[in-house]
């Protein structure tokens, strides 16, 4: 069985708790969001060392180890994004699927020990801009594909829940 793809539009998260991971990414100021990813490293080192890192626990949800390759991703991605909206005003962000980038990077295939290392340094670069930002950058715009307007701010924390929700995802 294949993975269905999530079509889901999550901005609601900066409003209303996660039903799945209890996370109201809004309540969590974003110059607290570094220290919450840069704790959150070892946890995801510790899942890939798991034996059953690279088992689905169910044929339709992805395995430890193609969660963690989505959040390294992440982790890029939204460095990408938040490093546009520092440096241009009013930046438009290409679509991002994540499906697609599941597939053709093969993350079922990937393997843990190299994952890890991976994840961590994409973190810990998100961790270094998020620290970089200055008082008056976190007003700064940007907009998602689909119009969706964000500040450095609210970028910041839906990247948060991205990251806490898949460590719930996986039990972390």
């Amino acid at each position: 069985m294949d993975i269905e793809p999530d079509t889901k539009d999550w901005t609601w998260v900066l409003d209303k708790a996660c039903p799945e991971c209890g996370l109201v990414a809004g309540d969590v100021a974003p110059t607290e969001v570094a220290h919450r990813v840069q704790a959150d490293l070892p946890r995801w080192s510790a899942i890939l060392e798991r034996p059953d890192a690279r088992e689905r626990p169910a044929p339709s949800t992805w395995s430890p180890t193609e969660y963690a390759c989505h959040v390294r991703d992440v982790h890029v991605l939204f460095a990408e994004r938040i490093r546009l909206m520092l440096d241009q005003d009013a930046p438009r962000f290409a679509n991002w699927n994540q499906d697609e980038t599941a597939l053709a990077d093969d993350y079922a295939s990937q393997d843990p020990a190299i994952v890890a290392p991976q994840l961590v340094d994409a973190g810990e670069g998100m961790v270094e801009l998020l620290e970089s930002i200055l008082d008056d950058a976190w007003d700064r715009t940007g907009y998602r594909s689909d119009g969706s307007e964000f500040t450095v701010a609210t970028l910041t924390q839906y990247y948060l829940h991205d990251i806490v929700h898949h460590l719930h995802d996986v039990r972390g």
